[in-house]
């Protein structure tokens, strides 16, 4: 073999692997982010800046969109899904719809992460943390004469009528945590005797999660049963919303992150799956006015983010609550009892 033939063959060798390395690098990512729209915008960027992929993004609530992976099962059309609560994402994990992966960035996450990854088989991980209570209007209820709620109970006050907004637990994870808090903090039958005292004070019940802290913060609500951090991203905007931690105790999310299982582009995934993980991303989420607790220990936690040790937390139990038959009973009775009535 002459030099001149060795020479090509190393140069289509070298070609092959920077072409192979090329196509891990490049190319496309489907993803349904779960979270609010600015920090999925965020997120987008900066990971296209990062990186030679073109990501296509949905923004779906949570509940929608394991609707939707449970529905293209067969024929997935999304590669990884980032954000929203993590009961759905447990659902899909047990339904077998998502993978099992183990980023190497396991060992820098928060124990609660890790305890949502190994529950889940590896098959999702958890990327933020946030408490559940409401924001109120503090304008709004002071032109009304209106007493601050602090407590559970005292949202059934009859001057309350009509005040009050929270999502749907069929479409909204933000809900159907609701759903499952006060179901673990009264017993099912009283939490829905109080959910139907509550659906007098409701105006609304609307599609996505954050939608009544927002509705409040315009003055179009007085409440919104929410996040805790989803209040304080109205106020950090400027408006004049107050958010309350309920004292009877309080259920919390664990925002996860899974790679569907069929991902068409399997290698884009990992590569935003083990990005998303990073300390210096999750600090960024800030900048998207978005307060909830990172997942990585060394990321930086928001001065605004509502701390777990100042908040009376319930030991929340995602096993039985993200088991497909127990969140199918809850949601047909909530549809009966409280979707039958609602205003």
């Amino acid at each position: 073999m002459t030099s001149k033939s060795i020479a090509t063959l190393i140069a289509a060798a070298a070609g092959s692997l920077m072409a192979a390395s090329a196509a891990e690098a490049a190319g496309e990512l489907n993803l349904i982010c779960s979270a609010d729209v600015v920090i999925c915008e965020q997120m987008l960027g900066d990971f296209e800046k990062a990186h030679d992929v073109k990501v296509n993004m949905v923004r779906l609530s949570s509940g929608e969109t394991y609707a939707k992976v449970r529905a293209e099962a067969r024929n997935p059309k999304t590669d990884i899904w980032w954000g929203g609560t993590g009961d759905p994402h447990l659902q899909a994990a047990s339904e077998n719809l998502t993978l099992e992966y183990k980023s190497p960035m396991l060992d820098q996450l928060n124990s609660w992460a890790v305890k949502q990854a190994e529950s889940s088989g590896h098959r999702t991980v958890g990327v933020y943390a946030g408490a559940l209570g409401w924001g109120y209007n503090t304008e709004l209820f002071a032109k009304k004469g209106l007493k601050e709620p602090v407590c559970w109970a005292d949202l059934l006050a009859p001057e309350l009528k009509g005040e009050i907004q929270i999502a749907n637990p069929n479409s909204s994870g933000t809900a159907y945590t609701a759903l499952a808090s006060l179901v673990q903090i009264m017993g099912e039958d009283k939490a829905f005797e109080y959910l139907k005292s509550l659906n007098a004070n409701v105006s609304q019940y609307t599609k996505s999660g954050s939608a009544p802290v927002k509705a409040a913060a315009r003055g179009e609500a007085g409440l919104g049963i929410v996040f805790m951090h989803d209040a304080v991203a109205q106020t950090a905007e400027g408006f004049p919303v107050k958010s309350v931690a309920p004292c009877e105790g309080t259920g919390y999310e664990i925002g996860s992150m899974s790679i569907i299982k069929g991902a068409r582009n399997l290698d884009n995934a990992k590569l935003w799956y083990d990005w998303a993980l990073k300390p210096e991303v999750q600090s960024r989420m800030k900048d998207a006015k978005s307060f909830q607790l990172p997942s990585n220990k060394s990321a930086e936690i928001p001065k605004e983010a509502p701390r777990f040790e100042d908040i009376k937390l319930i030991d929340y139990d995602f096993k039985t609550y993200s088991d497909p038959a127990k969140r199918k009973a809850l949601l047909e009775r909530w549809d009966r009892e409280i979707g039958a009535i609602a205003n």
